[in-house]
């Protein structure tokens, strides 16, 4: 199966179960990178509905089946992992017999898709894990739990670690993951963060309409799932308004998740259906008008063994529109943003309420922390800093002849401009 027809420079599968692509910012912009560098890709994922099994959308190959019912209990987490590999599965021998198949390129979680990998590696196809989340800690800080099921994530991360020929992480804890509990070598882990494309992610015109009348936006983005914190940013919202009186900022709440009908619930329930207005997800568009209205942007994922070592998409995406942001106090997010962020310690929803006041009326600190952050995003966390790793990953995955002439022909370069590599 590693012949390629044509000019590509290797047949690439991404294997998507958590959102559908291209709604999977992360995993559209890698097949994307990777599809301009001369490789074919094809991505199964669930598909929203109404869309069609099979399209081609950009140059990619999009295999896509029904999405799956939310998972609101451990025997309906059961459930998906069941009917999403059975899918996936499928699907997968569909595309080796019409595109074929170089490497199987997985995105978790789950962690399961390394039993399809080693049938696949019998017949000469190479694997790559892209490891999104850290299932164990998802589920211990989902559940509040241990026990019998985390050893069990333990086991099946540990499976997918030995069935890879290469591990793609999102920040450096996570490599550190890799290596020390998947005993991986170093030369074998690459970092491509994730972040918005810089041309395509910038302020437009403000549209004063989103504040609803009042004197200030405050902005949310983001997956609205049990461990995302937006339950907590509505307590806190409740302190804003009731706690403090602060009657002067409207919010908006984008996107959507397992748990957003349980929290337009509860902020009916709060008395907050004044102040707070859940979107949806809406397009990029509709997005950045809002972003560039917004006078801060808020990060309430809460402080547990998850969160504290994931990169959140949404800090990066804030920092890319020189947005101000109130985050509780995570280790990948002091790393992310540094001085573009207010930290508030022990998930304590009415000191993120206060920050939010005392940020508002600190104009002038609004304004350093969103330069900072628009400047510190272009310098070193844009896609366009991450695409080439990814690229240069598969290319020593795929052609490590051709990678090492190039790497010591960049050294040689170097070396006569007088410059130590």
């Amino acid at each position: 199966m590693s012949d390629c027809t044509g000019e590509c420079k290797g047949r690439i599968l991404i294997l998507v179960e958590n959102l559908p692509v291209p709604m999977d910012r992360r995993v559209w912009q890698e097949a994307l990178a990777l599809t301009e560098a001369g490789y074919k890709v094809s991505v199964i994922s669930p598909r929203p509905p109404d869309e069609p099994e099979y399209t081609v959308l950009q140059g990619v190959h999009l295999y896509r089946y029904p999405m799956p019912p939310p998972t609101r209990s451990i025997f309906s987490f059961f459930y998906e992992f069941i009917y999403c590999w059975l899918h996936t599965w499928r699907l997968t021998r569909r595309v080796a017999r019409e595109q074929g198949i170089d490497v199987i390129h997985t995105c978790n979680p789950p962690d399961t898709f390394w039993t399809i990998a080693r049938w696949y590696k019998r017949k000469g196809v190479k694997f790559v894990y892209d490891q999104h989340d850290l299932c164990p800690e998802l589920y211990e800080s989902r559940f509040g739990r241990r026990g019998l099921l985390y050893k069990g994530l333990l086991w099946l991360e540990k499976q997918t670690y030995r069935t890879a020929d290469g591990v793609i992480a999102p920040n450096e804890s996570y490599r550190r993951v890799a290596m020390e509990r998947g005993d991986i070598p170093p030369e074998r882990v690459t970092v491509v963060r994730s972040g918005p494309i810089a041309s395509r992610f910038q302020r437009v015109e403000p549209d004063p309409r989103l504040k609803r009348g009042r004197r200030f936006l405050g902005v949310y983005l983001g997956v609205m799932g049990a461990q995302d914190g937006v339950d907590y940013l509505l307590r806190a919202i409740h302190h804003v308004v009731y706690t403090f009186g602060h009657t002067d900022t409207h919010f908006a709440l984008i996107g959507g998740g397992d748990m957003y009908p349980d929290l337009v619930q509860m902020c009916h329930d709060l008395r907050l259906n004044e102040f707070v207005e859940f979107t949806g997800r809406i397009p990029d568009e509709d997005l950045l008008r809002y972003f560039s209205t917004a006078d801060i942007a808020l990060a309430p994922d809460p402080f547990n063994p998850l969160n504290d070592v994931s990169t959140m998409n949404k800090v990066i995406e804030y920092m890319a529109v020189g947005l101000p942001i109130i985050s509780f106090d995570l280790k990948e997010s002091r790393y992310s943003a540094q001085e573009a962020a207010v930290y508030v310690p022990n998930n304590d929803e009415k000191a993120f309420a206060q920050a939010i006041i005392d940020l508002l009326n600190d104009p002038e600190r609004r304004m350093q922390m969103g330069e900072f952050g628009r400047k510190r995003f272009l310098e070193c966390l844009s896609w366009e800093h991450s695409k080439q790793k990814l690229i240069e990953f598969y290319d020593r995955l795929l052609h490590p002849k051709t990678a090492a002439l190039m790497a010591a022909s960049d050294i040689s370069d170097l070396s006569n401009k007088g410059v130590r590599p």
